[in-house]
C-alpha cells in the first residue's frame, strides 16, 4: 500500500499541474461555450492518463455543459462510478482578477488558491490519477466509470437522470468534492428551494389606503409563517434568501416573490415541511398565496451499505497511517441522487482545503499524494465489489 503513496507523492508536482491548468480554463455554470471547452480538456486529460476508454458517452446538457460519460474495464469483478463536477460558480473572467495564487496559511502550511480549485477540479484530477496509480502499482482493479458533468452547483437538472442509470449498475459510488476539514462526507442533507408568490391589488397608497391589498405585505406574512416551520432540534432549517416586489413606494403592490432555501435531514421532515407551506395562511382574504415546491435533492444517509463502504475507506487509509473521520454536512451534492437509490455512496473523497463558493478558495497542495492514494486503494479494495 504505501507505493501508492510514494508514487503520489512522486507524481504531486504533475498532479498539481493538471489541476492548475483546469482551473484556467474557466467553467462558468450558464457559460455553455466554456463547459463544451472544459468537457472536451477533461475527456482529452483522461485519456492523455488512462488511455481511450471502452465507452464514451458525451451526453447533452441542453443551456449547460455536457454530462461526459467514460468506461475503462478492470481486471476484478468490482464496478465503481466516480463522479466529479466541472462547473464552477465563477462567472467568466473571474480569473483575470485571481489568477493562480500561492501562499502559506497562519501555520506556514503552503496553499494554492483558484476559481473552483477546492469546489471541485483538484477532486476530478485525483479521481483519474487514482486509477493510473493503481495501474502502475500492478494492482487489480475495478471497472471505473467517470462521469463528469457541468451542472452540478446549480441542481444537475440536467445530469441527474444520467447520474442516476450510471449508479444503478456500480457496486459503489465515489463522488470526489472536497473533503470537509479532511473528513470524508457521509451524510448530507436534503434541499428544497420554494418559491412563495403573492398576488394582490394595486391602488395608490396615499388617495385610497383601503382599496389595495398589498402582495408584499402578505409576503411578509408568509415568510414570517415559513421560517417558524424550522425545525433546528430536527436538522431542519429555513432561509429567505431573495425578496422581490411592488412597482412604487406609494402603490399597494400587486405583485411579490420569495425563495426560499430548506434542507432536512430525512424524507419525513420533507413531508412536514410540505405540509406547513401548504398550510400558510393570509390575513388579507383578497391576496393569492401559492407556494412552488421543489425539492432539488434528497437527504443523504450513509445507512449500512453506505457503512460498509466507509469502512473499507477508513480500512484504505489506516493502512498510510492515516485515521479518516466521517461527517454529516448541511450542503447537498449528486451523492445525494446515489443514496436515494440505495446504492453504496460516499462524498467529499476530494480536495483538503476550504473556502468553497469564496474569494479565498484555496487547497493544501501536500493534501493531494494522501488523498488520491486513498481513493487509488479503495478502488483496489472494491475490484472485488461489495460482497
Amino acid at each position: 500500500m504505501t507505493s501508492l503513496l510514494e508514487s503520489a507523492r512522486s507524481a504531486n508536482s504533475t498532479m498539481v499541474r493538471d489541476i492548475i491548468e483546469l482551473v484556467r480554463l474557466e467553467t462558468h455554470s450558464y457559460d455553455r461555450a466554456a463547459l463544451h471547452h472544459g468537457a472536451e480538456h477533461i475527456r482529452r486529460l483522461t485519456v492523455g492518463h488512462l488511455g481511450e476508454p471502452a465507452g464514451l458517452d458525451v451526453l447533452d446538457g441542453g443551456d449547460q455543459g455536457p454530462t461526459v460519460k467514460m468506461t475503462y474495464p478492470g481486471t476484478g469483478s468490482g464496478r465503481v462510478l466516480v463522479i466529479a463536477h466541472y462547473d464552477t460558480v465563477w462567472p467568466t473572467g473571474t480569473l483575470g482578477g485571481w489568477g493562480i495564487r500561492e501562499a502559506t496559511d497562519d501555520a506556514g502550511r503552503p496553499t494554492l488558491s483558484g476559481p473552483g480549485i477546492f469546489d471541485m477540479k483538484t477532486g476530478l484530477v485525483q479521481g483519474i490519477w487514482a486509477v493510473r496509480l493503481l495501474r502502475e502499482a500492478g494492482r487489480e482493479t475495478p471497472t471505473v466509470t467517470y462521469l463528469f458533468n457541468g451542472d452540478e452547483e446549480i441542481g444537475s437538472l440536467s445530469s441527474r437522470p444520467h447520474i442516476e442509470a450510471a449508479a444503478r449498475e456500480a457496486d459503489a459510488v465515489l463522488v470526489l468534492e472536497p473533503t470537509s476539514g479532511g473528513a470524508v462526507k457521509t451524510g448530507r442533507k436534503g434541499i428544497g428551494i420554494f418559491r412563495m408568490t403573492a398576488t394582490g391589488i394595486e391602488a395608490h397608497a396615499g388617495l385610497n389606503p383601503t382599496a389595495g391589498a398589498s402582495a408584499i405585505h402578505a409576503i411578509a406574512e408568509a415568510i414570517t409563517a415559513a421560517t417558524r416551520i424550522a425545525d433546528l432540534s430536527q436538522g431542519t432549517s429555513i432561509n429567505v434568501g431573495l425578496v422581490n416586489g411592488g412597482s412604487g413606494t406609494n402603490v399597494s403592490a400587486g405583485h411579490a416573490t420569495a425563495m426560499v432555501d430548506i434542507r432536512v435531514e430525512n424524507s419525513g421532515e420533507m413531508q412536514r415541511v410540505d405540509a406547513a407551506f401548504d398550510a400558510i395562511a393570509i390575513s388579507d382574504d383578497r391576496v393569492r398565496l401559492e407556494i412552488d415546491h421543489q425539492w432539488n435533492r434528497p437527504p443523504m444517509a450513509m445507512g449500512q451499505t453506505g457503512e460498509k463502504l466507509f469502512n473499507i475507506v477508513r480500512t484504505a487509509a489506516a493502512g498510510f497511517g492515516h485515521d479518516l473521520e466521517g461527517i454529516s454536512v448541511g450542503g447537498g451534492s449528486d451523492a445525494n441522487f446515489v443514496a436515494a437509490l440505495g446504492i453504496p455512496v460516499l462524498c467529499g473523497m476530494g480536495a483538503v482545503g476550504d473556502g468553497a463558493h469564496a474569494r479565498n478558495e484555496y487547497i493544501y497542495p501536500d493534501a493531494i499524494p494522501l488523498y488520491t492514494a486513498i481513493t487509488a486503494e479503495t478502488m483496489g479494495m472494491l475490484a472485488t465489489a461489495l460482497a
